[in-house]
């Protein structure tokens, strides 16, 4: 699951990588984040669990199981509010076993209620994205007036889509829409 981070010197692209395993009910954060992007990843999972069965998922799967959220130690150390939604939906991906697309990325903080909110930094992200070959970004709809004034070579290849809420985004990052 791709997702953004950024840093002085630009965009860089990081990955999240979500596990389940039989366990205690813990959720394990390792890698290379800081303590906004734990709580950002604590907030995707109890939306999701809250939401379980919007989503197709038992409510009681995450019983008896861990689940741990990770960042490659090759990532850079990521502490901004701009994971949220990219936590979320990696791990709606492994609940559910839809796969999601590697030409997607995303950026967005998720609240417990589900909504995206705005970042910083959007010109850096969508270099990024074009420097990983990425062909769809997902952006917070708060955003929107972030890239009008961008020039049409930092957009060019790329389909930008706005969400409000993460329900919205589920379809186009997922090969399959668990919902359906």
């Amino acid at each position: 699951m791709a997702g953004f981070g950024w840093t002085e010197a630009g965009g860089e692209i990081i990955f999240i990588e979500a596990a389940v395993m039989k366990g205690k009910h813990e959720l394990i954060l390792t890698g290379s984040l800081g303590d906004v992007m734990r709580e950002s990843a604590r907030t995707a999972l109890s939306y999701i669990r809250s939401n379980a069965a919007k989503f197709g998922i038992s409510e009681d799967f995450f019983e008896g199981h861990d689940i741990r959220i990770h960042i490659p130690v090759g990532a850079i150390p990521e502490d901004g509010p701009s994971a949220g939604v990219t936590i979320a939906t990696a791990l709606l991906s492994l609940f559910t076993g839809c796969p999601a697309r590697r030409d997607v990325a995303m950026t967005g903080e998720l609240t417990l209620s589900g909504r995206i909110l705005p970042v910083g930094g959007v010109k850096e992200k969508l270099l990024a994205a074009k420097r990983a070959g990425v062909k769809t970004v997902i952006l917070p709809q708060r955003n929107y007036a972030d890239i009008q004034g961008l020039s049409g070579d930092i957009r060019d290849g790329l389909e930008i889509c706005f969400a409000d809420r993460i329900e919205e985004i589920v379809g186009k990052v997922l090969r399959k829409d668990p919902r359906a």
